[in-house]
């Protein structure tokens, strides 16, 4: 099968969007108003590009940055790309931007009255990705999460029209739980890339090494601290859950979804027995349907 990327390579907007498949939960479910799916496929479009570009994964060709106005002797440069990206977005709120996936998100910001901020947060994340590789304590990590994870959740409210302080707060919630639970399934990808979202403070606890993170199969201490920053996601992933009640209809659903991806996720993790080192554990849909009906039904 060919990659979606090498599929698209180009058309750097298509290469992007194809990647909603792979997400541990659904970004624009069918269920939902064609407005909303539109709302919700333009948010993720951005929040993908942009981590695309902290990763150094966009589509090959050079494409995105010729779309940002970046040479192609600086195109290697992430920051410079994100710097390139930031500018752009700001057009979206005063002017026409060039990169398409940003001019597909103007319809969006104009009809919801999306404000800079959240875009602007996840920015941030990924410049913090160039300059920050460790993290020493979980409070240094969630802190991370307040950029990376948070405001996606919040744009979802705000494109929903349902956003009030209570349920950002369970959204904060639910977001930061999946990013912890995506970064434990990406430990050796991370680590690949000279990252580690696990907390210094913590490997030392549970005896565990960098080189420990580096093995074809995990030790009995690195499956130990899986295993508790697993339940540290769970732990938030139930405290966020009331989010779910807190609304109807489609939007239920759509939010049921994003818990049941999350718990999906630790499920499959702890069916590894932690050892999430040979690559990323990942639900199946039988799993993640069964997830949605427990929430739905207010259990877990």
């Amino acid at each position: 099968m060919t990659p979606a990327g090498t599929a698209h390579a180009g058309d750097p907007e298509r290469s992007t969007l194809d990647k909603a498949a792979d997400e541990n939960f659904p970004v624009a479910p069918f269920f939902l108003p064609k407005a909303w799916r539109a709302d919700l496929m333009a948010v993720y479009g951005f929040a993908r590009l942009v981590d695309d570009i902290g990763d150094g994964d966009l589509a090959p060709g050079g494409a995105d940055a010729r779309l940002l106005g970046v040479s192609p002797e600086e195109a290697k440069d992430r920051l410079v790309l994100l710097d390139a990206f930031e500018a752009d977005l700001h057009k979206v709120f005063d002017s026409t931007p060039g990169h398409p996936l940003l001019r597909r998100l103007q319809p969006t910001v104009r009809r919801t009255g999306l404000t800079p901020e959240p875009f602007l947060g996840l920015i941030a994340a990924n410049r913090q990705d160039q300059l920050v590789k460790r993290y020493e304590t979980y409070d240094d990590l969630l802190a991370y999460c307040e950029l990376s994870a948070n405001p996606v959740g919040r744009l979802v409210l705000s494109v929903t029209g349902t956003s009030t302080p209570e349920r950002i707060r369970l959204s904060d919630a639910v977001c930061t739980a999946l990013q912890i639970v995506e970064h434990l399934q990406d430990v050796a990808e991370d680590l690949g890339r000279d990252r580690i979202y696990l907390p210094a403070e913590d490997m030392k606890r549970f005896h565990v090494q960098e080189a420990d993170l580096a093995t074809p199969t995990a030790g009995a201490s690195a499956r130990a601290l899986v295993a508790y920053e697993a339940e540290r996601a769970r732990n938030l992933l139930n405290e966020g859950t009331p989010l779910v009640g807190s609304v109807h209809g489609r939007l239920k659903l759509l939010l049921a979804g994003f818990v049941a991806g999350g718990r999906a996720a630790i499920r499959a993790i702890a069916a590894a027995e932690y050892d999430v080192l040979p690559g990323p554990p990942k639900p199946g849909k039988i799993q993640l349907l069964r997830e949605v009906g427990v929430t739905l039904r207010g259990e877990g």
